[in-house]
């Protein structure tokens, strides 16, 4: 089975359960299901800054074991993670690997590898 994760809960959502919870398991191998993509929303997006140690560890998987990284174009663009405008912007100061849009442009990033289920947190 493929999921992908979406982190739009307000608050360190990422960081809680990303990084304490599903990151681990990924690392470990031992999630128990296949990733095909996470999107990140609101101040979720700030575990993708280029340096910090998550979104290091994230990406490094993520490149791995192929998972989507994207981030929502408006909430990059608030926090400037993204430059440009919504729909028509480029990431600036992310981890590797990141991609930014908007759910037109998940649904298809995914689709070549769609999931069976999707988990918002």
């Amino acid at each position: 089975m493929k999921v992908a994760y979406i982190f739009a809960t307000s608050g360190h959502t990422a960081s809680y359960k990303l990084g304490k919870m599903i990151l681990p398991q990924l690392e470990a191998g031992a999630h128990g299901v296949e990733v095909a993509g996470m999107m990140f929303f609101d101040d979720n997006n700030y575990v993708l800054r280029k340096g910090d140690p998550l979104g290091e560890r994230l990406a490094k998987v993520a490149k791995e074991q192929n998972i989507l990284l994207m981030m929502c174009d408006q909430c990059a663009i608030e926090r400037g993670l993204a430059t440009g405008e919504p729909g028509s912007c480029q990431v600036s100061g992310t981890v590797e690997g990141i991609h930014v849009g908007c759910f037109p442009d998940l649904y298809g990033a995914l689709s070549g590898n769609p999931p069976d289920q999707v988990i918002t947190l």
